[in-house]
């Protein structure tokens, strides 16, 4: 007969090992071929967009908004200054669905100039809009204090019809250009600096609410292109010429990179919004799901190629993200959980030669960096941070054996060294990772060394690893708090984004990555040429 002591002492066997059985953990071995690199970002990779919805601009019966939107934004906001400002320099990009119908109010042109209006018939459910020029000097004047850089997105309806009335998505006709060359004249004027100018915004294939011929999109752009020639005569501070801004077609691409031939277009600009609707019920599934956010690697690879067969100088650009379309999910955009599309989105893009992400959008929707009333920044904000600070222009090949469910990403570090991306999308394993370096230019799987090196007198171990661990607040990936290293990221007193401190970590030790976390990792003492 069994005693009392003895069953109580199987019951809490029973109960602890169904405890511990409920977190794993694998060790993972991940190979980073230091000799050489694979891609080349932009040195300032990190972008982010301001778009013009007015406040009401809703989707499935919620208008997420507010005053976020480039006619109504509080340009004067302490945390909006700073947030912009942490990046030194943080790309912006002026643009969105509504800039094909927004006029330039510069002199007496146009005579009736006003804000959007509600319109059934007008295209995305909106009448034409107006830029005056005092809000242009406003939006300088935050651009100057924060030190920006700013892409413009130009109209690249004005002069055009629609074809017919059958066909009212295809608009034929020139390109007038006269309106933007004079706010570009007035920008010069004030000495208001400009990084680079684009044409139109989802015009391209099959287009969204508007479509226009790649040949006629091709013969466009080399009008901007003189017209920016023409008014910027110094190349030392000529804007570049970006181009199509919409979603990837390939016949449609290749038909307009062949007519603007080499030379004209200096970033290929796509769009992707690969999680498909903000209203989904399974976004949050697609979140989690490395095989289903792998589906658009061929898109990002036919775009890099393009680029390289028809115009070598067209570095490919995501020109505008936002995941979710229709202003994002509204219990996931702005959450913790994004950031694994989000951070999987960059890394996977650097891999193939994109040179610049543009997120959709610092402020407004639900997938705005900045919360659209509060302006406290959310999870992705400060993941979007830590790439800018610590992940440089060189990019490294890494490969592992393990989990599809942990994703690796590897560059050149902006100091020294490297540094690694791990996203780990598990539920229930936490993964120690330890770094080879394959330091063999040639062949796949030989010739490789540890870098954990157990020897207390080598260079590497003289080193501590710098670990930024992120996770949510109670463990519950659908929070807009965010910690780093344990500890809940909060604007310090006077409204500043706080510092990004790393844990100091032994080297010898693998990395740590928890269950549905993300780390960045920099090896100071990684011997990578590539980065020399």
């Amino acid at each position: 007969m069994v005693s009392r002591r003895t069953r109580f002492f199987c019951l809490v066997f029973l109960v602890s090992s169904c405890f511990f059985n409920l977190s794993n953990s694998d060790e993972l071995k991940v190979m980073v071929k230091g000799v050489t690199s694979i891609a080349q970002t932009d040195d300032n990779f990190i972008c982010a967009t301001l778009d013009w919805w007015p406040e009401n601009k809703c989707d499935y019966k919620q208008c997420p908004w507010g005053k976020a939107g480039l006619l109504n934004l509080d340009l004067k906001n302490r945390i909006l200054a700073n947030a912009v400002k942490a990046f030194n320099p943080l790309r912006l990009r002026i643009g969105g669905s509504l800039q094909d119908q927004v006029y330039y109010k510069v002199g007496n042109y146009p005579k009736n100039c006003s804000n959007f209006e509600k319109k059934s018939d007008g295209l995305f459910g909106f009448s034409d809009g107006c830029l005056h020029m005092n809000r242009w000097d406003e939006l300088h004047d935050m651009f100057n204090k924060t030190g920006a850089a700013i892409t413009f997105s130009f109209n690249a309806l004005i002069g055009r019809i629609p074809s017919d009335e059958n066909n009212t998505t295809l608009w034929v006709g020139d390109w007038n250009h006269y309106n933007a060359k004079s706010l570009m004249k007035y920008t010069i004027n004030k000495g208001y600096k400009i990084d680079s100018y684009e044409l139109g915004n989802e015009l391209c294939g099959s287009g969204v609410a508007a479509k226009i011929k790649a040949h006629q999109y091709g013969n466009d752009v080399k009008k901007l292109k003189k017209l920016v020639t023409h008014m910027y005569p110094n190349p030392a501070n000529r804007p570049k010429i970006l181009a199509p801004s919409g979603f990837y077609d390939q016949k449609w691409f290749q038909e307009f990179l062949q007519t603007t031939g080499p030379g004209v277009v200096d970033g290929l600009t796509h769009h992707i919004y690969n999680l498909g609707a903000g209203v989904d019920p399974t976004l949050i599934d697609k979140l989690q799901n490395p095989f289903y956010l792998s589906q658009i690697a061929q898109t990002f690879k036919n775009v890099e190629n393009d680029a390289k067969l028809f115009s070598p100088s067209s570095g490919p650009w995501v020109g505008e993200s936002g995941g979710a379309y229709n202003s994002g999910g509204k219990t996931t955009s702005h959450t913790f959980v994004n950031g694994f599309w989000y951070l999987d989105q960059l890394g996977m893009t650097s891999t193939f030669n994109h040179k610049v992400y543009c997120r959709q959008s610092l402020i407004g929707g639900n997938y705005g960096l900045l919360n659209t009333t509060s302006f406290i920044p959310n999870p992705d904000y400060y993941g979007a941070l830590l790439w800018h600070k610590l992940m440089g222009k060189n990019v490294l090949s890494i490969t592992h054996e393990g989990s599809p469910y942990i994703r690796t990403y590897a560059h050149c570090s902006k100091t020294s060294g490297i540094t690694v991306l791990l996203i780990n999308m598990d539920k229930s394993t936490t993964f120690d990772v330890s770094v080879v370096n394959d330091l063999n230019m040639y062949a796949e799987s030989v010739a490789s060394v540890e870098y954990i090196n157990p020897n207390p007198d080598s260079v590497e171990s003289i080193h501590p690893r710098e670990e930024y661990h992120l996770t949510p607040k109670d463990g519950n990936i659908q929070s807009d708090v965010l910690l780093l290293n344990g500890t809940p990221l909060k604007l310090t007193s006077s409204l500043d984004i706080p510092v990004l401190k790393p844990k100091l970590v032994d080297p010898t030790l693998p990395i740590s990555v928890a269950p549905q976390s993300i780390v960045f990792a920099t090896l100071r003492g990684f011997q990578a040429p590539a980065c020399a």
